[in-house]
């Protein structure tokens, strides 16, 4: 079981070495390795502008996309845990598992479809992107905080707090935020890392110049080597970062539980 464990876990980080190896050699043709050390397609990315726009742009969808996702997802996933019965949970649960299960393409498609007419002609705006990018999180952000509110007993708190007089708004500023507040920042932390490396739906819908920076980086590949390792490994250390702190922020989740 160890060698398999480690081979699985080689084949995995060898991609990854190769693209951090690739991306500080001078060149790299028909060989397993590139020859020679240099930090010049770094230097070039950074000073690319279309890779720079397409770097904020990203951030910015990201950015909305987190707030559209705090808006929607929290009163979902409360009006889904505090309902009666749970035939409005299990409607949610159906709900969230539709942009899970069908393909980006065809979501790609139904907003082309949607968005390119004269009464919605919003194909390519960045408002689009960032509901496109909410309708892809959304389910995991949502699944993450009905497990949580579901686990740390937020119903039974709410009725505690009712018998004493405590009205909606208060139990929702009381119990309700702080109660989820660890669990929207984990869900949040990895809608980030969703929405940053998101391509397919993106590339169908963006605008010219508001491409995010996995549209741009496919572009890359068409011209030097080192210079497309160097863009996708600074892609990677975004998703790197923000999976870690998900993965910190659950373990800090899973303690207060305990």
């Amino acid at each position: 079981m160890a060698a398999v464990t480690w081979a699985y876990l080689t084949y995995l980080a060898l991609p990854i070495v190769l693209l951090f190896v690739g991306s500080l050699g001078e060149s790299w043709t028909n060989t397993l390795f590139p020859s020679g050390l240099t930090g010049e397609w770094y230097r070039q990315v950074i000073e690319d502008p279309s890779f720079t726009r397409a770097f904020f742009t990203s951030l910015k969808v990201t950015g909305g996309t987190c707030l559209a996702g705090t808006l929607l997802g929290l009163p979902l996933a409360y009006a889904a845990v505090s309902a009666t019965g749970g035939a409005f949970s299990r409607l949610v649960r159906f709900a969230m598992l539709v942009p899970v299960a069908a393909p980006e393409i065809t979501l790609g498609f139904g907003f082309i479809i949607a968005f390119s007419t004269a009464a919605t002609p919003w194909l390519g705006s960045p408002w689009l992107l960032v509901a496109g990018h909410t309708l892809l999180t959304l389910p995991y952000l949502v699944a993450t905080l009905m497990s949580d509110m579901a686990a740390l007993r937020l119903s039974e708190m709410e009725a505690a707090a009712a018998s004493l007089g405590a009205g909606f708004w208060r139990r929702l500023l009381d119990i309700v935020v702080p109660v989820s507040a660890t669990s929207l920042l984990t869900g949040l932390v990895t809608v980030s890392a969703i929405s940053i490396g998101e391509f397919q739906l993106s590339n169908l819908i963006a605008g010219f110049l508001d491409r995010t920076y996995p549209i741009v980086l496919l572009q890359a590949f068409y011209g030097a080597t080192g210079f497309a390792c160097a863009a996708t490994v600074i892609l990677l250390v975004l998703s790197l970062f923000t999976g870690t702190a998900s993965a910190v922020l659950s373990s800090a989740t899973m303690k207060e539980r305990s």
